[in-house]
């Protein structure tokens, strides 16, 4: 039976259910019992009914769960995504329709084997911050019921952290998908715009919208994107997955920036300052390299979204319905979509142009980094509050998400410590597009140097468990153009190699720059009197090894490397004869900052 106090993270019950100490039904039972302790909330809107959620627990009981990825674990969807069969609201009564087809995400959870609790509550068309702005009532904080959960995606999140579900889908356009992770002390991935097809997805800005995953830690929200993610022909947003720019994948080796002191804002919530910094200290510390950077152009971009094109598009997304019947709206809902049919063509078109030139603008700041680092929301208000002054409250907690899908980023929202009233404060990477799962891999490890529990409920992060080594692969250390997003790697994922982990090698080896080669490579020579070098660990099947090697031109080979914990593995070496003249780049630490550097010349 699944007990009160178990942690639903996928570590700890993805593998009680794996291992088949647990059953699909066991965990539905559960749940129903868990929701109905949690006494209400207004965390969901639509409940799969008890006769028919069993039905399916039982069915996951006799599939082969070793075929589902998602065997077993509950998840909610935000009441804008379509269940076929049942109501799909955005919180709007008079709205509802029933769809014939789900959504292709829900769709594809369901058949990774993942068990659908039901449709959560939402700030009305997903508009808003907050999650107050909902007929159903306003959504509770999972940790204090007077506060705002944080919209739009207000079910969804506390749903996660409550501990009634695993993992939720909610949608993010302007931070829909990370303000109320923040406020509720879980994790939000906002994924790359299309990489997730948002066919059967209420819109709010078409051009815009990102369904979002929440989950209790970064690796869970990782292993959900992993089966949500997709190419969809029938939805005309959808976008091809590309090789993101290398994103390093340790903090050691990050460069994070960080907004000018002068350009923060908490809105007097001393408290959240002082946790900011605290989290910057402790990238300092872990080894990242932290950089002040120019935020305005971000600032700027965020300032458009309710301009011109974009709050045009929340009119268009629901036109016909609210020309038909306007006053089915809550009134903030109802004022923010009618200022969408004012802008003329010609706004619209000077609010795009304007974002060409912003971004172009922020292109400087991303030489310097590889992610951006800033808070989530800068402060929390009680639903009272919200209730007094909807429109500047809103607008507040907007301040550093709304202009990552405007400029194309990918971003995650992680827990970064407690304020002293017991309320969470959370932090947000953001890189350029497809570079989610880096992120996830660095979220995971930003979590756990957070040092809270999961969510709402007591249960720690799980234990960091060192990935297990497959048979008949053969591990190999890359140092450079073979790294992950640089011009080899492709030599290693076309021949089915998997990346395990970024390190650094012992103190023993020297690294150059051969620029006589094209694409540049660098040359690893272990030496008596060395530094600690950047590498990646890759798993290659061992019957593709050998086309591997055979594909390295001289004077670089295998040999043996020693990692800084002390393991060793096959990696890249070089004959010290071609390294007599080239220049010695050690102390950049790796081949990404010589690149960084280099570009910057």
């Amino acid at each position: 039976m699944l007990a009160g106090s178990d942690s639903l993270d996928f570590s700890r019950l993805g593998a009680r259910l794996q291992g088949g100490e647990l059953r699909p039904s066991d965990v539905a039972a559960g749940i129903l019992q868990r929701i109905e302790a949690h006494g209400g909330g207004n965390v969901w809107l639509c409940r799969i009914p008890v006769d028919e959620l069993m039905a399916r627990a039982a069915e996951l009981d006799r599939a082969d769960r070793k075929t589902l990825p998602l065997y077993g674990l509950p998840f909610a969807i935000k009441d804008n995504i379509d269940l076929a069969g049942y109501p799909t609201t955005a919180a709007c009564p008079d709205y509802a329709y029933v769809p014939a087809a789900s959504a292709p995400v829900v769709d594809r959870l369901l058949a990774a084997g993942a068990l659908l609790i039901g449709k959560t509550n939402l700030d009305q068309f997903a508009t808003g911050l907050v999650g107050t702005r909902s007929p159903y009532g306003a959504c509770e904080n999972a940790f204090d019921r007077r506060y705002i959960s944080g919209g739009s995606s207000s079910g969804s999140a506390v749903a996660v952290a409550a501990g009634l579900v695993s993992f939720s889908l909610g949608t993010d356009t302007a931070g829909s998908g990370r303000v109320p992770a923040a406020f509720n002390n879980i994790v939000g991935l906002k994924p790359t715009r299309g990489l997730i097809s948002t066919r059967g997805v209420v819109p709010a800005c078409r051009s815009l919208d990102c369904v979002s995953i929440f989950a209790l830690t970064a690796s869970d929200a990782a292993a959900v994107l992993r089966i949500a993610e997709g190419f969809d022909p029938a939805d005309p947003f959808s976008r091809q997955q590309v090789p993101a720019v290398g994103l390093p994948t340790t903090i050691a080796s990050l460069r994070v920036g960080v907004p000018r002191r002068d350009q923060l804002v908490f809105f007097r919530n001393d408290n959240a300052a002082a946790l900011f910094d605290a989290t910057i200290a402790g990238m300092n510390r872990n080894g990242a390299t932290c950089v002040e950077v120019d935020l305005e152009p971000f600032l700027a971009a965020a300032r458009l979204l309710y301009e011109g094109p974009w709050i045009a598009e929340r009119y268009v997304a629901i036109q016909e319905f609210f020309d038909r019947k306007p006053q089915a709206l809550l009134p903030t809902t109802r004022a923010i979509i009618q200022a969408g049919a004012s802008p003329s063509a010609a706004q619209s078109f000077a609010g795009y142009y304007k974002l060409k030139e912003l971004k172009r603008a922020t292109a400087h700041a991303w030489e310097r980094m590889d992610v951006l680092l800033t808070p989530t929301a800068g402060t929390i208000y009680t639903i009272a509050e919200v209730l007094a002054d909807p429109i500047k409250l809103n607008s507040n907690l907007g301040t550093y998400t709304n202009f990552m899908n405007l400029l194309d980023l990918s971003a995650i929202a992680l827990p970064a410590g407690m304020m002293r009233n017991g309320l969470p404060f959370g932090v947000t990477l953001a890189a350029p597009a497809f570079a989610d799962a880096a992120l996830c891999v660095l979220g995971e490890a930003m979590h756990r140097l957070a040092g809270v529990k999961l969510g709402a409920t007591q249960a720690a992060p799980p234990a960091a468990e060192p990935q297990p080594r497959a048979a008949n692969m053969i591990r190999v250390a890359v140092c450079g153009a073979h790294m992950s997003g640089l011009p080899l790697n492709v030599q290693l994922t076309e021949r089915g190699a998997r990346l395990l982990r970024q390190c650094r090698t012992a103190r023993r080896y020297r690294l150059f720059a051969l620029e006589t080669f094209s694409p540049p490579r660098p040359g690893l020579v272990r030496k008596q009197e060395g530094a600690a070098i950047e590498v990646e660990v890759w798993e290659v099947p061992s019957h593709n090894f050998g086309s591997f090697v055979d594909s390295i031109p001289a004077p670089l080979g295998i040999g043996t490397i020693e990692l800084e914990d002390g393991d060793t593995l096959r990696g890249f070496l070089c004959e010290s004869y071609a390294v007599a003249s080239a220049p010695d780049i050690s102390e950049l630490g790796g081949w990404r900052a010589y690149l960084g550097q280099r570009r910057s010349r």
